[in-house]
């Protein structure tokens, strides 16, 4: 309760300026309560952990969130109860369903946690599901995620501290936050598709995606920048910037890519406002989803209305 209690406390108080220097002091400490183990990337990386379990469970939570309108932070919950859950237990190989299963649970919890209006647990299951599983089924698998994840499901995601890293780096009133916010939500999401960057801490992560956003409209000195951060190191800040680049870099080949299509097959309108909302933020994540080596160019699961 007492966490639950501070969360509330830093939705109301994150805007007074007196309050937010405590709040993030906090924040640091706390988001070392909420990360995977240790060697999880490793495991990861070296195939002793299957990576197409945590690519699938990412693939289908961007597309029920896309066909639910959840907002972005569901797809952050959602991953953080994923990654730790599996840094710590092992599904049974060969077994797919126990995958589709646990992306249900997370994105169930994240979605209690965060979004106002909640369909059904059964209800989740949007697509064409090769199982369709009982409410009491999800709800098991739901009790095992928060008995395996301690019952700590108000973790510190980037969301939690990139107003405040923006604030400190623009350093200007005038300049107005809802884009930066929203090109800063494309970044964070993006991040979470690729597993470099479960080498860094939330808080890194909103460093970089905070120093790569502001340097799109304005000159960054990034030593100068960093030491705008508190709690911070620079080498591993700068380490997450340039692998941010390379994200950004891939990115932008994948829309450009879209953007070729979407003209040879002759639609002219301009998608371009797309991501200023969190709704075309996820389907912009849709759309640059890459599962191996291909880019999915479509989201068929995402909401039309």
């Amino acid at each position: 309760m007492a966490e639950q209690s501070f969360d509330q406390t830093h939705q109301i108080n994150i805007s007074n300026g007196r309050s937010e220097p405590l709040i993030i002091d906090f924040l640091f400490v706390r988001e070392k309560d909420h990360l995977p183990k240790s060697d999880y990337l490793t495991r990861l990386r070296s195939g002793d952990l299957d990576l197409s379990v945590r690519r699938d469970a990412l693939d289908w939570i961007l597309k029920a969130c896309a066909h639910y309108n959840f907002g972005p932070l569901s797809v952050c919950l959602s991953m953080n109860y994923l990654d730790r859950f599996l840094s710590v237990f092992e599904l049974p190989r060969g077994q797919n369903w126990t995958v589709q299963l646990l992306a249900v649970a997370c994105l169930s919890l994240a979605t209690k946690m965060e979004e106002i209006k909640v369909p059904l647990m059964v209800d989740l299951q949007v697509g064409d599901p090769k199982v369709l599983f009982e409410g009491k089924t999800i709800q098991r698998m739901e009790l095992l995620v928060l008995n395996t994840l301690k019952w700590r499901m108000h973790p510190c995601t980037p969301c939690c501290f990139i107003d405040y890293f923006l604030k400190k780096m623009m350093n200007n009133d005038q300049v107005e936050s809802g884009p930066l916010i929203s090109r800063s939500i494309q970044y964070i999401l993006s991040s979470i598709k690729g597993i470099d960057f479960l080498e860094f801490r939330p808080s890194e992560i909103a460093a970089a995606v905070a120093i790569s956003v502001s340097g799109e409209i304005q000159a960054i000195d990034i030593d100068k920048a960093i030491s705008c951060f508190m709690h911070l190191e620079k080498e591993r800040v700068v380490k997450c910037v340039e692998v941010m680049k390379d994200l950004t870099l891939i990115s932008e080949i994948v829309i450009n890519t879209t953007s070729a299509r979407s003209v040879i097959n002759g639609n002219n309108s301009n998608n371009n406002n797309v991501s200023e909302s969190p709704n075309g933020v996820l389907e912009a994540a849709c759309l640059s989803y890459k599962s191996d080596e291909r880019t999915v160019g479509s989201c068929p699961y995402s909401s039309s209305s």
